[in-house]
């Protein structure tokens, strides 16, 4: 298993480093694409470098700040329909998009919240985070939001509780992390 892990990891860093080289490479040869590439790149990683480590510090401390019980009556088995309405409402609160969505699922889950609600809650970070909502609110107008989200959340759930039911049929288990 580590053999195998570790042939993975090289694979990693060869095709990282080909797609470094590609990028340094186009900017001496003047390859348009691959410099366009190479800016594009660079934005996002810029990007992912702003977000990123202050939502993992967030996603930390709502680790250690919320506690098992907490997660399991708001988001488990037991909590009723209510768990949907609270993963729409963290999701919409998420800054990040499913960069940050992704590692607090897991947290929740390895909290005690069931896949519905999880799965709930990913889709709606994707739909309902308030900026982008406001933004498309201002550009395409609060009518056009209010059916987005009013049309699109009813299937978000339903297609989570379908999803979850699955997976708890068929006994998935996410692993934790190593």
């Amino acid at each position: 298993m580590a053999k195998n892990k570790k042939k993975i990891n090289r694979w990693n860093y060869l095709i990282f480093t080909v797609f470094v080289a590609f990028i340094i490479g186009s900017y001496f040869l003047n390859f348009d694409l691959g410099a366009r590439i190479g800016s594009n790149f660079m934005i996002f990683a810029r990007d992912m470098i702003s977000i990123l480590p202050p939502a993992f510090i967030l996603i930390g401390l709502f680790d250690v700040w919320v506690s098992r019980e907490s997660i399991e009556n708001n988001f488990g088995h037991t909590s009723g329909f209510k768990k949907y309405i609270y993963a729409i409402l963290l999701a919409a609160t998420t800054v990040g998009g499913t960069f940050v969505a992704f590692p607090v699922a897991n947290t929740l889950y390895h909290k005690g919240a069931n896949y519905s609600s999880i799965f709930t809650y990913v889709t709606a970070a994707s739909l309902v985070m308030i900026p982008m909502s406001i933004m498309e609110a201002s550009i395409l107008g609060i009518k056009f939001t209010a059916i987005r989200i009013g049309v699109s959340l009813p299937l978000v759930i339903i297609s989570s509780i379908i999803l979850g039911n699955f997976f708890t049929r068929i006994g998935y288990k996410i692993p934790k992390a190593e």
